[in-house]
């Protein structure tokens, strides 16, 4: 090659290289600045439930890190369909931003024929949030004091006993205890677990294996009695209080998990910002209270290993809802 064939290379080869980099300038400035206005977090459940806590403890947090308002807005109702095909559908800004669970995300393709939204194609992952048990409880005056018990009220009455769910956790939560002590327990549907929670509190229904964030409370109370815990390992705020494994059932394992998720076309940047936001809402005294007191624990993920965690979750609740027999709606 000689020197003018040289020269042209290196001249035609810094030409191109200037181009990509003033391309990529180019597109770095058109990213907004973020956020340029409101975040509106979308809840899938009805206010008071556990998601609408922790949603609102991480709002008042990225509010103060972005200095923009965050608004909490509850879409419960048809097991979080409304809320995340609402998100999908959302301009990809990073502003919209759906605060949900394993529900959503996981249970609902396996209970459903047809989803209004795709969890994986349609919903970006930004990170996870929190992870958490569930406990049964009954009424006070009860006269089933242990899980024990619980079976064997259903045994001698099949189908008189009830549970109510208002979220694919508790449900699956039920279909599991009755597949695993092959009892049979009425299902009891409804739009949210606290609207569950006050029919069972006003004798409407006889258990709920709910979320700790929404039981805890109302066993505090005195308004619900504790049976077991649902994880494989007690819940340090209901310490004295044995798991199902515990308590006989032995292998029985499920809990929930929340975690945050946008448009699936939002840009990266926007999202590391996001994630970035909200990791240090987790952090923050408010979701460690919220935590401390529900019996949950924090839990932070980068968006690939949440997509990670998602995929290996939706295969553990598939096999599980089959061996529930339960039949897609």
């Amino acid at each position: 090659m000689n020197t003018a064939t040289k020269s042209f290379t290196l001249i035609r080869t810094g030409f191109f290289l200037a181009s990509a980099l003033l391309a990529t300038a180019v597109s770095w400035a058109q990213v907004p600045t973020y956020p340029s206005k409101p975040i509106t977090l979308v809840i899938p459940f009805g206010a008071g439930s556990a998601t609408d806590q922790l949603a609102r403890a991480l709002g008042a947090s990225v509010a103060e890190q972005t200095k923009q308002p965050v608004i909490v807005e509850n879409k419960g109702g048809a097991s979080g369909l409304i809320a995340s095909q609402e998100v999908a559908r959302a301009p990809a800004d990073g502003h919209t931003v759906l605060i949900t669970t394993n529900t959503t995300q996981v249970a609902n393709q396996h209970l459903f024929k047809k989803l209004p939204y795709d969890p994986v194609k349609d919903l970006k992952p930004v990170t996870g949030l929190g992870r958490g048990g569930m406990v049964l409880v009954v009424r006070p005056e009860s006269r089933m004091k242990s899980l024990a018990d619980v079976i064997a009220a259903a045994r001698a009455a099949p189908g008189k006993l009830s549970f109510g769910a208002g979220n694919s956790s508790s449900r699956i939560a039920g279909e599991m205890f009755k597949q695993m002590t092959r009892t049979d327990i009425l299902y009891v549907p409804y739009r949210s677990n606290p609207s569950a929670m006050t029919d069972l509190i006003g004798g409407q229904l006889d258990m709920m294996i709910v979320d700790t964030v929404t039981g805890i409370p109302q066993i505090e109370g005195g308004r619900l009695r504790a049976i077991a815990v649902s994880s494989a390992k007690r819940v340090p705020a209901l310490a004295g209080v044995l798991t199902f494994d515990e308590s006989g059932v032995k292998g029985y394992d499920l809990g929930y998990w929340f975690a945050a998720y946008v448009p699936a076309s939002t840009p990266t940047p926007v999202v590391a910002k996001l994630r970035d936001a909200l990791m240090a809402a987790v952090a923050g005294h408010r979701a460690q209270s919220f935590f401390q007191a529900s019996g949950a624990s924090s839990w932070t993920t980068e968006s690939d290993e949440l997509a990670r965690f998602q995929a290996t979750e939706s295969r553990k609740w598939g096999e599980v809802i089959k061996a529930a027999g339960i039949e897609p709606e």
